[in-house]
C-alpha cells in the first residue's frame, strides 16, 4: 500500500515526539506495567486461522512523548504468500481485494514473513525494557490467533506477543465513545476513515493506533498513568 504525502507528513510529525527530550525516564513499558502495546492488523483468506491463508501483516509501534502521551513511532508492513494448501475464501478475498498473484506484491513465505515481522518488535521490547509485547487490535483475539497459528506452522518460537492477553479497541471504544465499529468510533472522536483504503492491513493498523492513542491519552494523567477513581465510603449515622 502506498501512503499519501499527507498521511506520511502527519505520521512523521507524530514520530518526531521521540526526538524531543523526555521529562523523565518514563517509557511505554513503565506506562503499561512492563508490557509494550503494539497495534496489529492482519488480512487473511478467511476466518479460520488454522486453514485460511495469512496474506498481510502490519504493525504500528508506539512510545510515549516528552509529555507522557502515547504516539505512533514506526510501522511494519509485510505481504505474505499463502502457505501450501491454504484456503482462500472468495468472500474474504472480495473484501480484502488482495491479488495473491500480482507480480509486484513482493510476498514472503510465512517463515520469513514472521521472522521479519517480529524482529523490529523484539528490538523495541528490548530497548524499552519490557517483559514482552502485547497485541492491540480491533477484535484483537482474531489477529493474535492468526499470528499464533502462523508461528505454529513455521515453528517460530520467537513470538514477542503475550500468548493470550490483548488490548481490544472494540471494548475500549465502547467504553470511551459508545461505538464498536472502527469507522464509527474514529469518526465519533474526529478522526478520519477512508472506506477505499479499509481492509488494507497497514491502513487499518494506523487507524486503530490513532484510536487507541486517543482513548488512552484521554483517560491518562499528565505522567501517563491512568487516574484512579475511588469512591469515598459512606459516612455512618451517629
Amino acid at each position: 500500500m502506498n501512503d499519501s504525502p499527507e498521511d506520511e507528513t502527519e505520521f512523521n510529525e507524530l514520530a518526531t515526539a521521540l526526538t524531543r527530550p523526555k521529562i523523565s525516564d518514563w517509557n511505554i513499558a513503565r506506562r503499561f506495567r512492563g508490557f509494550m502495546p503494539v497495534v496489529v492488523d492482519v488480512e487473511t483468506g478467511g476466518l479460520n486461522p488454522q486453514t485460511d491463508a495469512l496474506l498481510e501483516l502490519a504493525a504500528v509501534l508506539l512510545d510515549v512523548d516528552a509529555s507522557g502521551k502515547l504516539v505512533p513511532v514506526d510501522r511494519v508492513h509485510i505481504h505474505v504468500a499463502p502457505f501450501s494448501g491454504a484456503n482462500l475464501n472468495p468472500t474474504s478475498m472480495k473484501i480484502n481485494g488482495i491479488d495473491v498473484d500480482h507480480p509486484f506484491r513482493g510476498a514472503l513465505d510465512e517463515a520469513e514473513a514472521m521472522k521479519q515481522f517480529f524482529q523490529p518488535i523484539r528490538q523495541r521490547v528490548k530497548i524499552n525494557g519490557a517483559r514482552r509485547a502485547i497485541l492491540v487490535g480491533h477484535n484483537a483475539a482474531f489477529d493474535l490467533a492468526v499470528i499464533n497459528a502462523a508461528c505454529a506452522r513455521v515453528a517460530n518460537k520467537k513470538n514477542p506477543f503475550h500468548p493470550f492477553s490483548t488490548f481490544d479497541t472494540v471494548t475500549l471504544s465502547a467504553l470511551a465513545v459508545g461505538e464498536t465499529v472502527l469507522a464509527k468510533a474514529l469518526e465519533s472522536i474526529g478522526l478520519s476513515w477512508d472506506s477505499q483504503q479499509a481492509h488494507g492491513a497497514l491502513y487499518d493498523a494506523e487507524q486503530t493506533a490513532a484510536l487507541f492513542c486517543r482513548i488512552i491519552n484521554g483517560f491518562s494523567k499528565p505522567n501517563g498513568r491512568a487516574a484512579m477513581r475511588v469512591s469515598k465510603p459512606e459516612s455512618k449515622p451517629a
